[in-house]
């Protein structure tokens, strides 16, 4: 694990694809997510 994690904050398209973009950077990087609703974009 490299020992950086990044928190989006809203589960939207936009935070979903900036996490997806991250992830492809950086793929032992830690993402927590938080969203208000109960459901988080699938679309990115």
């Amino acid at each position: 694990m490299s020992g950086k994690h990044l928190v989006v904050v809203g589960g939207d398209a936009a935070g979903m694809s900036g996490a997806s973009q991250a992830r492809k950077g950086n793929p032992d990087l830690a993402i927590t997510v938080f969203e208000q609703g109960q459901h988080v974009s699938y679309a990115a």
